[in-house]
C-alpha cells in the first residue's frame, strides 16, 4: 500500500478511487481492463468501478474520493461542438453522456482526477477544448500513435514541461509511453496548460492548475507501472490526492 502517512488524519484507510467502464450497447455489458484497478490497488486506493448512468452522476461522486476517465471508443465530436469527420471511429453515446456529465461535476466539486487515453480526450471535451479525430488523417506525417507492440512497450519518447505537476509527479523531463490512440486534443481547454508531447508535437498530458488534482495524459500507465516508476507514480499522485480530500471533506 502507499506510504499515506503524511496525510494528517490518516488511519489507514484507502480512499475510494471510482475507475469507469466501457459501454458495449449491443451486448449490454460493461467492460474494463484489469491492470486499471491493479494499479489503484498498487498505489493504496480502494477502487470500485462505475457503470454508465448520467442521472446519478452528480450523486455518485460525493460517495468518491477520486476517479480514473479510462480508454475506449471514440468521443462523439458533437461534444466539442464538431461534426464528424473521415476517420471517425466508433463512438458510444450512453457513455460519453455519462462521462462528460461526470467530469464536469468533478472539476465543480474538486475531486482528484485522472484521465486516461479517451479519458484524456474527455476531459479536454469536458471543459472545453477540441480533439483531433483521426491523426493519420489531419496530421499528415505524425508519428505512429497506435502501436503495434505489446501494451508494456513504450513505443516513443514524450517530453514533460518543467514546472508543471506532471514533471512534479514523475521527476523526469524525458519519458517513454506506450501509445494506442487515433485521437488526440487539439485546443486545450481555458486554463489548463500543457504538461507534455509527442516528438511531433501531439499533446501527450495537460492539467488544470486551478483544480486541487486534474491531470490527463494520453498514455497508458496501467500497461507498465509494474516495469516503470513513473507510471505508477501517476497512480499514487492520484490516491495521495485523493486521501487528502477524504480527511478534508
Amino acid at each position: 500500500m502507499a506510504n499515506l502517512a503524511f496525510v494528517e488524519g490518516w488511519v489507514n484507510v484507502r480512499p475510494l478511487i471510482g475507475i469507469t467502464c466501457g459501454y458495449d450497447a449491443d451486448e449490454h455489458q460493461f467492460r474494463l481492463n484489469s491492470p486499471y484497478q491493479l494499479a489503484v490497488e498498487a498505489a493504496g486506493g480502494l477502487p470500485v468501478l462505475i457503470g454508465v448512468s448520467a442521472e446519478l452522476a452528480p450523486e455518485l461522486l460525493t460517495r468518491l474520493d477520486g476517479i480514473v476517465f479510462t480508454g475506449g471508443a471514440d468521443l462523439d465530436p458533437a461534444l466539442y461542438g464538431a461534426e464528424p469527420a473521415v476517420g471517425l471511429g466508433g463512438v458510444s453515446p450512453k457513455r460519453d453522456a455519462f462521462e462528460i456529465t461526470l467530469a464536469r461535476e468533478a472539476y465543480r466539486i474538486g475531486l482528484p482526477t485522472l484521465g486516461i487515453c479517451r479519458g484524456c480526450q474527455l476531459l479536454a471535451a469536458a471543459g472545453g477544448g477540441t480533439l483531433y479525430q483521426d491523426l493519420p488523417s489531419e496530421r499528415p506525417g505524425s508519428i505512429k500513435h497506435f502501436q503495434s507492440s505489446p501494451r508494456n512497450h513504450q513505443s516513443h519518447a514524450a517530453s514533460v514541461v518543467a514546472g508543471t505537476r506532471l514533471a512534479d509527479v514523475i521527476g523526469q523531463r524525458e519519458i517513454r509511453v506506450n501509445s494506442f490512440h487515433h485521437q488526440a486534443v487539439r485546443d486545450l481547454p481555458a486554463g489548463s496548460v500543457l504538461a507534455a508531447t509527442a516528438p511531433d508535437g501531439v499533446v501527450e498530458a495537460f492539467e488544470d492548475p486551478r483544480h486541487p488534482h486534474w491531470l490527463a495524459i494520453q498514455w497508458h500507465p496501467e500497461g507498465f507501472w509494474r516495469e516503470d516508476a513513473a507510471a505508477l507514480a501517476l497512480f499514487h499522485s492520484l490516491v495521495e490526492a485523493s486521501a487528502r480530500r477524504a480527511v478534508s471533506v
